[in-house]
Parts: C-alpha cells; sequence; structure tokens
C-alpha cells in the first residue's frame, strides 16, 4: 500500500490545475460626450473595439488576469460612447510549464474573462442609453497562435545595422 500512496502523491504533483478562484470587476468607464443631441440623429454608428490584458503573480500558483475592452462609438464624426471593462480574475494554475503557463493565461483565463467582459460592457452602454452591445465571438486560442507566430517572425528576421 505505501507504493501505492507514492504513486498517488506523485500523479498529484505532476496534475495540471487551471481554475477560477474569483470573478470580479476591477474598473470600468463610461463616457457620452455628446449626449443628448446625437440620441436625436439616426442611430448609425462606427463602432471600435480595442482589447488588452495583463498578468500579475499574486502568490504560489495564484495569479490575477486581467482582460481590458474598449468600445468606441461614433456618429458622423461624433463620439457618441466611450465604454471601457477591466474584467480580472484570480486562477489557480498549478502544475504548468512555463511555456504552457503563458499559453493558459492567455487563452484559458481570457476565455473564462471575456463573457463577463461582454456583459459588464452592453450592461453600460444599454444603462447610457443606447443601443445594446454585443461584442463578437473570439478565439484567444488563435489569437495566442498568431502572436507567438509574430514573435517568431520578428526574431528570425535579420536585423538591420
Amino acid at each position: 500500500m505505501p507504493e501505492d500512496d507514492a504513486k498517488e502523491t506523485q500523479a498529484d504533483e505532476k496534475q495540471k490545475i487551471s481554475r477560477p478562484q474569483k470573478i470580479y470587476l476591477k474598473d470600468v468607464s463610461f463616457e457620452s460626450p455628446n449626449s443628448p443631441e446625437l440620441f436625436t440623429v439616426k442611430w448609425e454608428p462606427k463602432l471600435g473595439m480595442e482589447m488588452d490584458n495583463s498578468v500579475a503573480v499574486l502568490g504560489d500558483d495564484l495569479y490575477e488576469v486581467i482582460l481590458t475592452v474598449t468600445a468606441t462609438a461614433s456618429v458622423n464624426d461624433k463620439t457618441a460612447f466611450l465604454a471601457e471593462v477591466h474584467q480580472a480574475g484570480i486562477f489557480l494554475l498549478k502544475g504548468h510549464e512555463a511555456d504552457l503557463l503563458q499559453r493558459v493565461q492567455q487563452v484559458y483565463c481570457l476565455n473564462t474573462l471575456y463573457p463577463y467582459a461582454g456583459a459588464a460592457l452592453s450592461d453600460l452602454v444599454t444603462k447610457g442609453g443606447f443601443p445594446q452591445l454585443l461584442l463578437p465571438p473570439m478565439h484567444f486560442g488563435a489569437l495566442y497562435a498568431q502572436k507567438q507566430q509574430q514573435n517568431s517572425d520578428a526574431q528570425e528576421a535579420p536585423s538591420s545595422d
């Protein structure tokens, strides 16, 4: 039996864990600089969206991951609204090698946070008097692969001295 216990302990040590511990809004911002006059014109907005993220180490295997989503709408070259959400989460990420850990943070964690960010952003925009804003589906795995390829290409490119 003690031999079985030793094998079980080794298996537990090698087990990979990726689990959200807490999901929360870290910061929100909403501006509608040209209201109420934009409420009186035909609603044909130009929409823009930007995303960013950051990771902070909190302690043993605990990480804070923050997804920042900024949405801007303009009508007739006037800003209708600018809304920004910093959706955060504390994640237990255990047993991952360094290169895999970054992928887990950039794919799994962001996939977890994105629906919350979308709901918070839509709520802000709607409460600001504008039509519901639905974020498009996002494939963080493909974005991560693209970023890795760009980094690889940049390292392989000859430097011009």
